[in-house]
């Protein structure tokens, strides 16, 4: 188990919850057979942390312009092409170096792209060396609709920037969005190699089953024929064995056999 810490969140915008540890359930949305029975989903949807818009955010795309709107403001202002979090400039400028006034990040710029905007969260971000941070969108929690994320790989450990997000908006002329207390993207930490093309490219491909190994007959019957032939075979009984590798106290299984994931 590492100690070092992997991903350094700074915070910029006051009003901008922290980052959480990306959660099993998805917030509880996922369906309680894949939660008790599908670790292969479990692990996905605790894998990084979920990231928060600073302040509720609306949006409104005409198909041409966009215009947003945050409580307070007493109607839809245009975005051309940037805005501030209120009151964000001067608080940047008063935390700030001199010489580095009026360079506080903007909230939300239009990207040139119909539709497009990028989204600061309110927070920079440092990893240690040699992990990036997979910038995407939560994993298995269903969003609110009207928009889609890009999804993008910064190092970290290289780039000490604004956490932001672009998204690619797909709703026009209705109101979308974004909650201060709702997931705005998931941050999943990589090391690095794993990216390269040296990994990458380390691949091998089996055309048939004729070319397939007596241990890789022998592999597909343990894991897969052989328990689909047991009666007796509890449900969930190798999401059981990888949380007990993981040191993870399994739910209790019903006896009751089904499919799982």
């Amino acid at each position: 188990m590492t100690t070092e810490t992997i991903a350094r969140f700074y915070r910029l915008i006051e009003s901008a919850r922290p980052p959480q540890r990306a959660d099993r359930s998805a917030l509880g949305t996922l369906p309680t057979r894949a939660y008790r029975y599908c670790e292969a989903v479990r692990t996905a949807s605790a894998f990084g942390w979920y990231v928060f818009a600073p302040l509720e955010i609306r949006l409104l795309w005409d198909g041409c312009d966009i215009f947003w709107h945050h409580k307070g403001a007493e109607d839809w202002l245009p975005l051309q092409p940037a805005a501030q979090a209120p009151g964000q400039s001067a608080r940047f400028d008063a935390a700030a170096p001199a010489r580095l006034h009026g360079c506080c990040p903007p909230l939300l710029t239009a990207l040139p792209e119909p539709g497009t905007i990028q989204v600061w969260t309110g927070l920079m971000v440092r990893t240690a060396p040699g992990w990036s941070l997979l910038v995407r969108g939560p994993a298995n929690l269903p969003g609110p609709g009207g928009y889609v994320h890009f999804e993008g790989v910064v190092e970290a450990d290289r780039w000490f920037g604004p956490l932001f997000v672009n998204l690619r908006l797909t709703r026009t002329n209705t109101p979308i969005r974004l909650a201060a207390d709702f997931p705005l993207l998931q941050a999943q930490p990589v090391p690095r190699p794993v990216l390269t093309d040296e990994t990458l490219n380390a691949t091998a491909f089996v055309a048939a089953a004729n070319d397939f190994t007596p241990a890789d007959w022998d592999d597909y019957e343990r894991i897969i024929a052989g328990p689909s032939l047991d009666r007796n075979r509890p449900f969930g009984a190798d999401a059981a064995r990888r949380r007990k590798r993981a040191g993870d106290e399994a739910c209790p299984f019903s006896a009751a056999r089904a499919g799982g994931g």
